[in-house]
């Protein structure tokens, strides 16, 4: 494999004695911000003091965990990797246990006594939002011995998640199937979403019936995982007394229960849109049984979707040209000096993601298996890492994490863009139909899918909360009946979905998903503006990109005309969605 396909771990640290030193520098700071313990709100210079060592420690700590994380991603199967990865969670109890008196001090702190702090001490507005932040939750905040005892269990509480990730990338075994070529083929989590666009139905099947008979053999162990997580989160929103898992989730997000109500609301009223475009995918398929496998098939397909990393790359930068000097010759840097690990490769970590490491550069992981869709899953990335290097330029680390509540909306506006772009330039008739379709399947997979994937959570967790005892079986049908509902007449719902729900790793990030359909709902918004506005709205949304968590995620896409708890931006992009159905339906 060519190395310029690969990460460069060593722009985090040059050698393992330069990780050895930083970890040994972080105990230190460890050390000295627990000298404060007990006297932290003394005075305005202790509280300076202690956020000053805070802020060094983890910038370090930021550094050794995505190197020990990226170490391990790039094969899960590794001992040392994986040795690597616990010596960094360890790290981070660690971490956790020693700043933990920090949230509880201030908080049963007089709120007046600290306000007086932040006026006096100039030095200390650097870290105000994360003080009055804490001042704001007081009511969620336990005392200081009950916060270092859940700091100690916080390695137990992502077990389950860590199993599960282990088992179901570095253990499970597909088997094989016979493509088009009638070869036979192994089949693995990257390649599975390859075989379900193929036009072969035969194909499409075997390689459907392969993953779900995976999981049906593991669906009990997988239903034990999944509740235990979810019942440590309702244990922990019930410790912190909020009314449920969800409030404690969305006030996390800078949102609300608002906003996931209304984004839900909004999309059943709506359900006869998805079952438009399902009864058009039928039609264009010519098919009279319309199967969960024919999903992704796109009927406009002529001939293998394939495409070479260097020509999608170069689509990427075309397309965001739009975004202006900065922007694209960042895009630039990130390709030419090994931000991006590209192929898919035995034992690495399946999906995508994007990871900002303060101080250094984002790290952008792919599983390239040169299909079309890998483009938009590119910029898609690339918008997350063009996020966070905005928002570490411009922020102290304190502030530089942002929500992912805003980050799925800088993610998604770089997909429309790269969407609208490919439509706007192709001239074959067929083709342009095709690119139609892609968006069509992008926005319903988004909006559609995820808010279908965001119901399901939310009954979970209530049925937890409310003491139900739930079986293997009863997710499955829960997740069956939901797939009728979003899917309509038009969908043969085979049996065999009902398990969809088990593969799924967001869970494990409880209410996660339903960021992707209010962050494709903002982007559609923005991207709009973009394209319609230019240079003058680029500044605008590039402004907001700036502001990390320094501001409440909702007041902040408010910076860019978006309203997350009302129903008018979920309409837009439904309105959005419907018109792009109808753009196909005249094309062809």
């Amino acid at each position: 494999m060519n190395s310029k396909y690969e990460w460069n771990l060593k722009e985090i640290f040059k050698n393992k004695e330069e990780f050895e030193q930083t970890k040994t520098s972080l105990k230190s700071d460890l050390s000295q911000i627990k000298t404060y313990e007990g006297k932290l709100c003394e005075s305005s210079k202790n509280l300076y003091e202690t956020y000053k060592i805070y802020e060094k420690a983890l910038q370090k700590f930021e550094k050794l965990y995505a190197y020990g994380m990226l170490f391990y991603h790039l094969d899960m199967s590794n001992q040392e990797g994986i040795k690597l990865y616990k010596e960094v969670e360890s790290l981070g109890t660690e971490f956790s246990t020693a700043t933990s008196f920090i949230t509880p001090e201030i908080t049963y702190a007089d709120k007046e006594k600290i306000e007086g702090f932040l006026q006096e001490n100039e030095e200390l507005q650097r870290y105000k939002r994360d003080i009055t932040d804490i001042l704001d939750e007081k009511e969620h905040i336990l005392s200081k011995q009950e916060e270092s005892l859940l700091a100690n269990y916080s390695e137990l509480f992502s077990a389950p998640e860590n199993v599960f990730d282990i088992l179901t990338n570095a253990e499970f075994k597909f088997g094989t199937l016979i493509d088009s070529d009638g070869k036979e083929v192994e089949m693995t989590d990257s390649n599975y979403t390859v075989y379900l666009k193929d036009s072969n139905e035969n194909v499409r099947k075997q390689a459907f019936d392969l993953m779900y008979k995976k999981y049906s053999e593991f669906v009990n162990t997988i239903t034990e995982l999944y509740l235990a997580n979810v019942k440590a989160t309702a244990v922990s929103a019930k410790l912190r007394k909020y009314k449920s898992s969800l409030e404690k989730a969305v006030k996390t997000d800078d949102a609300s229960i608002k906003v996931y109500e209304a984004l839900i609301k909004t999309i059943n009223k709506n359900m006869e849109v998805n079952h438009k475009f399902i009864e058009l995918k039928k039609k264009l398929l010519n098919k009279k049984e319309f199967h969960m496998y024919d999903l992704y098939v796109n009927p406009f397909q002529e001939e293998k979707d394939e495409i070479s990393f260097e020509e999608a790359k170069e689509e990427v930068l075309q397309a965001l040209n739009i975004m202006g000097e900065e922007y694209i010759s960042k895009l630039k840097e990130a390709f030419e000096n090994n931000w991006v690990d590209v192929y898919a490769k035995p034992n690495k970590r399946g999906g995508a993601y994007s990871m900002g490491v303060y101080g250094v550069h984002p790290y952008v992981l792919l599983n390239f298996v040169n299909s079309k869709r890998d483009v938009s899953t590119i910029a898609h990335e690339l918008g997350h890492s063009m996020h966070s290097y905005y928002s570490n330029k411009e922020q102290p680390i304190i502030d530089s994490n942002y929500t992912i509540m805003t980050a799925e909306v800088a993610s998604t506006v770089n997909e429309i863009l790269l969407s609208d772009y490919q439509i706007k330039n192709e001239t074959d008739r067929n083709k342009k139909a095709e690119l139609i379709y892609e968006l069509l399947e992008m926005i319903r997979a988004t909006l559609f899918r995820q808010s279908m994937f965001a119901e399901f959570e939310k009954e979970v967790h209530e049925k937890i909360e409310n003491n139900e005892m739930l079986s293997a079986e009863n997710l499955n049908e829960m997740y069956y009946d939901l797939n009728k509902k979003y899917f309509g007449e038009n969908m043969i719902v085979d049996d065999e979905i009902k398990y969809e729900w088990a593969r799924i790793p967001h869970f494990y990030t409880n209410f996660y998903v339903y960021k992707y359909a209010t962050g494709i709902s903002a982007a559609i918004s923005i991207a709009t503006k973009i394209l319609k506005q230019g240079e003058p709205f680029v500044k605008k949304y590039i402004e907001m990109l700036k502001q990390g968590c320094s501001k409440k995620s909702i007041d902040l896409l408010k910076m860019v005309d978006v309203d997350l708890e009302g129903s008018e931006i979920y309409d837009d992009a439904i309105a959005f969605y419907n018109e792009k159905i109808d753009e196909l339906e005249k094309l062809i």
